[in-house]
């Protein structure tokens, strides 16, 4: 009950520190909840290929975090290469997606390989603390045991011997409660060895012991097999060889349980340097050589130590094989330093891509904290001004009291314009998507027909097929299944059709992440061409205008914000159609309202195809309409907040500026052309904007990145 109880208490926290997840608080409750059992217990190689198979399934984003995490421990001890892949993929996606569990699970792995072979222990020091920080902020209080526990192996490692002590002991206290007694086992282990290297041999050996009763009540084979190594070290270290023998034994049968195979192999070699000690050679030579049979096909890297040994303990009974044995050795050496040196540049890689991460947060926190500045700024005017006014009238009670009550409707006036503005910022943006509504609906009537009809089609002709099976006449069976085929084709093609705007919308209608993508430019201009023209034309039956797309077909894909870039092409789509049907309303005879969609590339060095080396160049798109234009007194402020020339109630004057300051923010630029209708001025259409011809165009410039 406990545990469910502070399950739920991290859900509500998640909620509160981020709102994404609010939608899958049932899944990430369900994937906690069945994960548990994983994370406390660790995850074995033999494991890998039923979570690899669970991988290539599962679709949810929450579900893939952690199984990459559970993938990364599995390979832990045999392929660490294999480790530092998953954990950064776990790292990256649980980023992406905001998810603090996955995030602290990736750091978790991320501990132990930075610490594994001693690749970077600072980084292993760092990634540990990461684990620890997120399970305190996020109140996951079920795994800080285990997050501590790793950070004090690091401590260890480093001689932190205090600092490692403390860890392990928190970690111990923390497990206590019986919600997690594998963590609690663990901890006693731990402690053994760090009173062991504190020279404290009775304390470790009752923190062994304890460590060893723990293990039996849990009767866990992994936890176990530690706390059978630790007594068995701690009776050789007495000189009591005999029960030392007994546990490193234990030890190894416990291994063998699990299957886990370097850790019966490091358990032959205890044995092998125990009966080494005890000058029984023959014995030493036994389990170092299997051992040395264990390791070599798992670890070659790791056979150095028992090569080494079998090379002395041979070296008068069998010189030319201890010979052979020195010769392995030193190649499993040269093979540990290369892979370690692979470790250390992959350990690189990932410390400059995490560097770039926080450089790229840290540059984030500073212009927000730019902002608030300049906010605070402003407010700082405005009260030093107050206070100002105040000191000079001061002798004036009046006006004092006056100016007390003009301070506070100033305040007043600011709040309610700034939440006035947010409003009218997010109606924008929501403008956009309502008026895709009956665009939608008719771009998407027309598949669904197509799909129905085929299918009335079909039931009547797998009725004829059932007729012509009932004849026999095989050849009639075939004509009409073939028919049937080709009608599933059809139906087919059209559901994906209908799949294709159903997904353009839900895209559409998300909110930005603002993590840019390869884009299609050509599909979104010309999708949103023919939507922004129905949703018109559904909205007003009397709307008609022609409209036409110029597309480059060359044109490459673009690294943008597809959300973002997509409200702005329709902001321009619905403003040119309103220009035209606004000029086509007032009668003029042979005016044909008309809006173009079109799209370029523009080398850099004039002429130079897409993709060819040299340069990268821009792409343009432009929205031209034959409509009214815009007045020269105006031009200048199209692109200003709240300015707008519809009438009151059909436009916020937010769409160009918005419009405009997504563009600067892809690096882009957004500009008009256009000239002003007068009563002597053509109507004629043509090409760009011929001496005479009113209308505007608008032309978005995106650099190649």
């Amino acid at each position: 009950m406990k545990r469910i109880e502070e399950m739920i208490a991290m859900i509500m926290n998640l909620i509160i520190h981020e709102r994404k997840l609010a939608a899958n608080i049932l899944f990430i409750t369900t994937i906690l909840l069945t994960r548990h059992v994983a994370f406390t217990q660790m995850v074995h190689i033999q494991q890998a290929d039923s979570l690899r198979k669970e991988l290539a399934i599962v679709k949810q984003d929450t579900s893939r975090a952690i199984i990459l995490a559970d993938l990364a421990e599995a390979y832990r001890a045999e392929k660490p290469d294999s480790t530092l892949y998953f954990a950064d993929q776990a790292l990256q996606l649980s980023r992406n997606i905001n998810f603090p569990f996955g995030e602290m699970r990736a750091y978790f792995v991320l501990c132990h390989y930075f610490q594994f072979n001693g690749i970077d222990l600072p980084k292993a020091l760092e990634t540990g603390k990461k684990a620890v920080d997120i399970t305190r902020k996020y109140h996951f209080n079920d795994y800080e045991a285990g997050c501590l526990i790793r950070l004090g192996t690091v401590h260890l490692t480093l001689g932190n011997t205090q600092e490692a002590f403390n860890c392990f002991r928190t970690g111990n206290q923390l497990s206590a409660n019986g919600v997690h007694p594998f963590f609690h086992a663990i901890t006693y282990s731990w402690l053994a060895r760090t009173y062991l290297t504190m020279n404290k041999p009775d304390s470790a050996l009752y923190m062994a012991k304890l460590g060893y009763e723990k293990a039996v009540e849990l009767n866990n084979d992994f936890v176990l097999g530690g706390a059978l190594q630790n007594m068995g070290r701690m009776y050789a270290i007495k000189g009591n060889y005999e029960l030392a023998q007994h546990y490193y034994h234990q030890r190894i049968a416990a291994a063998e349980g699990i299957n886990e195979y370097v850790d019966v192999a490091s358990g032959y070699m205890n044995l092998a340097y125990l009966f080494r000690d005890i000058k029984q050679n023959d014995s030493a030579i036994y389990y170092a050589k299997k051992a040395y049979d264990l390791f070599r096909p798992r670890l070659f890297a790791s056979v150095n130590d028992p090569a080494r040994l079998l090379s002395t303990l041979l070296e008068i009974s069998d010189p030319a094989e201890a010979l052979r044995y020195l010769k392995i050795a030193d190649a499993a050496k040269d093979s540990a330093y290369n892979i370690q040196k692979i470790q250390v540049a992959q350990a690189l890689v990932f410390k400059e891509r995490e560097r770039q991460a926080e450089l790229a947060y840290e540059n984030q926190a500073y212009q927000n904290r730019i902002r608030q500045y300049a906010l605070l700024g402003g407010m700082g005017l405005l009260l030093l001004g107050v206070f100002s006014l105040y000191r000079n009238n001061r002798s004036k009670q009046r006006a004092n009291l006056a100016l007390e009550k003009q301070k506070k409707k100033v305040e007043e006036t600011l709040t309610e314009l700034r939440s006035t503005q947010s409003q009218l910022i997010q109606s924008e943006k929501m403008a956009s998507l309502g008026e895709l509504t009956a665009g939608i609906a008719h771009e998407i009537q027309n598949p669904l027909n197509f799909v129905n009809n085929f299918s009335d089609v079909n039931r009547e002709l797998l009725e004829e097929l059932k007729e012509e099976a009932d004849k026999g006449n095989l050849k009639g069976v075939k004509a009409i299944a073939d028919d049937v085929i080709r009608n599933e084709e059809k139906i087919n093609h059209h559901g994906k059709r209908a799949d294709a705007i159903v997904k353009g919308m839900l895209q559409h209608s998300r909110s930005s992440t603002g993590q840019k993508e390869p884009t299609d430019i050509n599909a979104l201009c010309d999708e949103y061409l023919r939507l922004a023209y129905h949703g018109l034309r559904a909205k007003d039956k009397s709307f008609n205008a022609k409209f036409e797309s110029q597309l480059d077909p060359s044109l490459p894909k673009v690294k943008v914000v597809p959300q973002d870039i997509g409200r702005v092409v329709l902001n321009l789509i619905n403003n040119a159609f309103y220009a035209v049907n606004e000029r086509a309303k007032q009668g003029i005879a042979g005016y044909d309202p008309t809006v173009t969609v079109s799209t370029s590339f523009l080398s850099p060095f004039g002429g130079l195809p897409a993709g060819q080396a040299g340069g990268k160049g821009e792409v343009m798109i432009s929205v031209k309409d034959n409509g009214p234009g815009i007045p020269d007194h105006i031009k200048e402020k199209i692109f200003q907040p709240f300015f707008t020339t519809k009438p009151t109630g059909q436009g916020t004057g937010l769409g160009l500026s918005l419009s405009y300051d997504i563009v600067k923010a892809h690096g882009g630029e957004l500009r008009v052309e256009t000239k002003e209708a007068r009563p002597d001025d053509p109507v004629g259409r043509g090409e760009g904007l011929p001496a005479g011809q009113a209308g505007s165009v608008f032309t978005i410039a995106l650099p190649m990145t």
